[in-house]
């Protein structure tokens, strides 16, 4: 297959991966076929849509390395769902009656692309197979080779995304500042709500990270600086259950020793609950063009903290949320190392032809390939049976019972 063009996207919401991914791919196609155009379609399938695009010019190529030191994305996001008809007219995208993979289609073809870099989550990387397949169908050649971003790390079957680490590492940082707040007054609860909609290995991956942190450092006991005091005291994720009552009363007996609880809450933990409870009181719950809850209008968080606070005689409640501060975060070393792998094989699959989605793949021995789109799925639980997630809830006293 000769290739002339390439496109990049990235898509959805932000990962510490999508700067750093842009950048390794344009790095790895100026090393090894320089003589491959590239442009970039700005805000993912929006500019796809709409034609807006810039040129890699060589100026850019000589500056593709500096994207490894930031987060967010220089080429901009957006959530656009090409099979969402409705919602690509409402939003002036295409216009009435028009098919948005037609429109997607034709942009490309007149852009003259051969191959197009999706960097996102399930959503992105299926929606790019959607369009891959309708090309097919109109007698377009079009390779489309993605990259697995989500900070849940729940894409199957992907052993490990883009940008996760990096979000466990930042959400922990981000709660070593909060959760400094606990002696800011007497019987202080605490939730520091992650990211997570079906997926619990950030919040996990977060906590343990936290406490891993917590264990580097030199206490003074005799002043009130107590590594009890910091410690997580709860972490409740989607694949585990919650009893309230039973929580409740284990983490009273916690705030009535030390003065203060501390809890990792997966925002998806207990949604399907908080949304009966919205809806059956008559309350409409928002969506996205993908169906998927808006979590930020239902506040998890908020629940939770006002479940716990009587039970608990919570005199203060604090809730904060990492997302934002964990997601548009520069890539770790670890993610790096991940990213230049991955964006490496991005590239030599693409020149020979070979469409997928990147990643070791939990099917074939976590072998690092292009995996193929079909079996391309979000929502992958986190597996609550490792052992570091035992450490991790033995240490805090939490029995685990999966949802």
């Amino acid at each position: 297959m000769t290739v002339r063009r390439v496109a990049l996207l990235t898509a959805g919401g932000f990962a510490p991966c999508l700067s750093s991914a842009v950048g390794g791919l344009i790095e790895r196609y100026t090393e090894i076929a320089p003589e491959v155009e590239i442009i970039a379609y700005q805000y993912g399938y929006h500019g796809l849509l709409t034609g807006t695009k810039i040129e890699i010019t060589p100026e850019a190529r000589k500056q593709a390395g500096i994207l490894h030191r930031f987060g967010g994305s220089p080429i901009g996001n957006s959530r656009v769902k090409l099979t969402n008809a409705a919602d690509c007219v409402k939003r002036g995208l295409v216009k009435e009656g028009e098919n948005p993979l037609t429109v997607a289609a034709e942009q490309l073809k007149s852009d003259g692309i051969d191959v197009l870099h999706t960097i996102g989550g399930d959503d992105t990387n299926t929606t790019a197979a959607d369009l891959a397949a309708y090309l097919a169908e109109n007698d377009y050649g079009l390779t489309v080779v993605g990259l697995p971003k989500t900070i849940d790390n729940d894409v199957i079957p992907i052993r490990q995304s883009l940008g996760a680490w990096t979000a466990a590492e930042e959400a922990a940082q981000f709660a070593f500042n909060v959760i400094g707040e606990h002696r800011s007054g007497p019987r202080m609860l605490i939730v520091h709500e992650v990211m997570g909609r079906h997926c619990g290995w950030l919040t996990a991956a977060a906590a343990a990270e936290y406490r891993t942190h917590l264990n580097t450092l030199e206490w003074a006991p005799a002043l009130g600086l107590t590594k009890e005091r910091w410690d997580v005291d709860a972490v409740f994720i989607p694949e585990l259950k919650v009893d309230i009552e039973a929580e409740a009363q284990r983490l009273k007996a916690v705030m009535d020793e030390k003065g203060n609880v501390n809890i990792f809450l997966s925002e998806g933990a207990g949604m399907h609950e908080i949304v009966e409870q919205i809806e059956s009181e008559g309350g409409t719950v928002e969506r996205d063009p993908f169906g998927h809850v808006k979590l930020d209008t239902i506040n998890p968080g908020q629940w939770f903290a006002k479940q716990f606070a009587e039970k608990l005689g919570a005199e203060k409640v604090m809730v904060q949320k990492s997302g934002y501060y964990s997601r548009a975060a520069a890539a770790n070393a670890e993610d790096l190392r991940l990213i230049k792998s991955m964006t490496d094989l991005a590239v030599e699959c693409a020149l020979r032809g070979e469409s997928g989605v990147i990643g070791h793949d939990e099917e074939q021995n976590d072998v690092l390939r292009a995996i193929e789109f079909p079996r391309i799925a979000g929502g992958k639980p986190f597996d609550v049976n490792q052992e570091w997630f035992d450490e991790l809830l033995g240490g805090i006293g939490q029995s685990k019972v999966t949802a």
